[in-house]
């Protein structure tokens, strides 16, 4: 979700984010039993976007140097 609000091509949003809400949708089936729809979307939304986070920490801590300068 952070990196779909971030950049502005969807095709690399959406291939970014696949990962992140993969893992979200299983947290939120495994963890997440309100018996409301409601509040299970409003749990779901920032697991999604935590795990965006993260997983965009990841990518950017395990590039090279030069890829994430722009050199």
């Amino acid at each position: 979700m952070y990196e779909l609000l971030k950049h502005t091509t969807l095709r690399r949003a959406l291939l970014h984010e696949a990962p992140p809400a993969a893992l979200s949708i299983v947290i939120a089936e495994a963890l997440y039993h309100f018996h409301s729809f409601t509040l299970e979307v409003l749990a779901f939304l920032p697991t999604w976007y935590a795990a965006s986070r993260l997983y965009s920490w990841l990518l950017r801590i395990g590039s090279p140097r030069s890829v994430r300068s722009g050199a």
